[in-house]
Order: structure tokens, then C-alpha cells, then sequence
């Protein structure tokens, strides 16, 4: 497992399916990831007005933003989404996604929740933090799964995302749609130096 030390916060660091013979290590997934057709990156969504706390803090949990008095300048989530991440034990985790087209991204921009959306791309060594978690959907979404990062890459749709498929062909646009839910839970902090561009 890889560990990583931040300043400033002591020791905070730590369906979407497709049917797979073999299941993937976290090295096979990045080879994937790096031939993508189009996403070759982990991501982050966020509102611009977050970007000078992450980059000075890096990518904190809402909770561990709250241990350490550090605020956040814009929630993307309502309060139904905040009691539903609260319900589920889902506060110390920082959400991640397989895109650049989460559907609750869009839905916070169109509520006017997230005025200035960004996505950051995130590096895929994140996947190697201890207790990370993959969800087939919705993290907080009532009956969606915790999986680990095994039985999680195993079940993500990889030809969707990674490969040339039409996209035009309604079947491929319901694949396509379900993987976009998909998400990566990391335990408390996303470190700075995974953060893929500079902020």
C-alpha cells in the first residue's frame, strides 16, 4: 500500500458491468488507462473557488475539512446528498469518478450549487491508498455497493470507457451512462502530488 505525509495536517493520510475472466491489479488498470480512447485520467469534480484550499491542502474529506477548521468555499451537494453521505458513512471519504461526465456535476451546475465546475485529473496510483473503495453507481445512492478496488475494476465496464465504441448506438449510450455514475471512494485526503495538473 502506498502512504503519503501532508503539511499542515499531521497524520490525516492514510451496474456499470462487464463480464471479465481475469480479475485486474491496479498496474494493469493504469496500461488501460494510458491508451484510453479519451479519459487517461482518474477525476475530480469541484467548483473553481475550491482550488486555492486544494492546492494548499490537497483534496480533504468533508469531515477532515471540518476536524481541521479548513473551509470549503463551495459544497456541490444539497443537504439531501449531505445526509445521504452521513447515512451511509460516506463523510471521510473524497468522491472521485471514471469521467468528465458525472451526471451529479451537471446537476450541481444546474442547480446553481456549482457555478464554476472543474475537473481535475487525478493520478491512478490513488487507487493504491489503503481502504479505497469502487461503487457501480451513485456512491450514496440507497442499495450501491462498496467494493474494493479489485471486485470494483473487475466489474467496470473498461470497453465503454477505455476503447472506440459508437456512442450513437442506444445500447452503447445506456452502457456509457451507467459507467458514468461509477465512482472511487479515498479514505480522508486526495494528496496534492496525485493531482495530475497544476492548480
Amino acid at each position: 500500500m502506498v502512504t503519503f505525509k501532508v503539511a499542515n495536517l499531521g497524520a490525516l493520510r492514510p451496474k456499470c458491468q462487464i463480464q471479465l475472466e481475469t480479475r485486474l491489479t491496479v498496474e494493469e488498470f493504469k496500461k488501460i488507462l494510458a491508451v484510453g480512447h479519451i479519459y487517461r485520467s482518474l477525476y475530480h469534480f469541484t467548483d473553481s473557488a475550491n482550488l486555492p484550499s486544494i492546492a494548499k491542502h490537497g483534496i480533504l474529506s468533508k469531515q477532515q475539512a471540518t476536524e481541521n477548521g479548513i473551509a470549503i468555499a463551495v459544497l456541490g451537494g444539497n443537504e439531501w446528498s449531505r445526509d445521504a453521505d452521513v447515512h451511509k458513512g460516506l463523510e471521510d471519504y473524497v468522491n472521485l469518478c471514471f469521467t468528465t461526465s458525472h451526471p451529479m456535476c451537471h446537476v450541481a451546475h444546474m442547480d446553481g450549487r456549482m457555478p464554476k465546475p472543474r475537473y481535475l485529473p487525478i493520478n491512478p496510483d490513488v487507487l493504491k491508498i489503503e481502504g479505497v473503495k469502487i461503487t457501480l453507481g451513485v456512491a450514496n445512492k440507497a442499495g450501491t455497493e462498496l467494493l474494493n478496488v479489485e471486485d470494483g475494476l473487475e466489474q467496470l465496464d473498461r470497453e465503454v470507457l477505455y476503447t472506440r465504441t459508437d456512442w450513437d448506438d442506444p445500447d452503447i449510450q445506456v452502457r456509457l451512462q451507467n459507467a458514468e455514475k461509477c465512482e472511487i471512494l479515498v479514505p480522508k485526503i486526495v494528496p496534492i502530488e496525485l493531482i495530475k495538473r497544476k492548480i
